[in-house]
């Protein structure tokens, strides 16, 4: 064989591979995607929603409830507008904060002092059940970005 047509063949493959590459590679990202949910480098992370000790409503005792909203991207994310809410419809909606690439800030139930590592929901009674329920994050166009749930089956 000759190096002018193997060079025709390797060409045609790598075009081929390149062709065959564009065309999969959309469809397979496309499973990752659940429908109706926006792709964001933010996501839910750790929950406290028992806090520890007994549940007597103080401050200390509501703050130490919380839920943790993480960017695990490479460029800091503005969280204007955006929402947690639980199953009840107890909704936290974000100030101006800008989330830096990385970092995570802690949505705590009680009253406190808003910083760029914790916010507070200026809530008198707790929000997340002990037992059973859902932490939703929406974006400031009101679409689904993360949900995290937990509970016991049958209670």
């Amino acid at each position: 064989m000759s190096s002018a047509v193997i060079a025709r063949v390797a060409a045609t493959a790598v075009a081929c591979g390149a062709v065959l590459a564009t065309t999969v590679l959309p469809a397979t990202a496309a499973t990752h995607a659940s429908p109706g949910r926006a792709t964001s480098p933010v996501v839910i992370g750790k929950i406290q929603y028992d806090s520890p000790g007994k549940d007597d409503r103080s401050n200390w005792s509501l703050n130490a409830e919380w839920v943790e909203v993480v960017n695990t991207g490479r460029h800091a994310v503005n969280l204007k507008n955006w929402t947690l809410k639980d199953a009840d419809r107890h909704t936290y909606r974000f100030g101006h904060l800008r989330l830096a690439p990385h970092h995570k800030v802690r949505v705590h139930t009680g009253i406190g002092r808003d910083t760029v590592r914790d916010v507070y929901q200026n809530r008198r009674a707790y929000v997340w059940d002990n037992y059973r329920d859902t932490a939703t994050l929406r974006n400031d166009h009101g679409r689904t970005i993360d949900t995290e749930s937990w509970g016991y089956r049958g209670r």
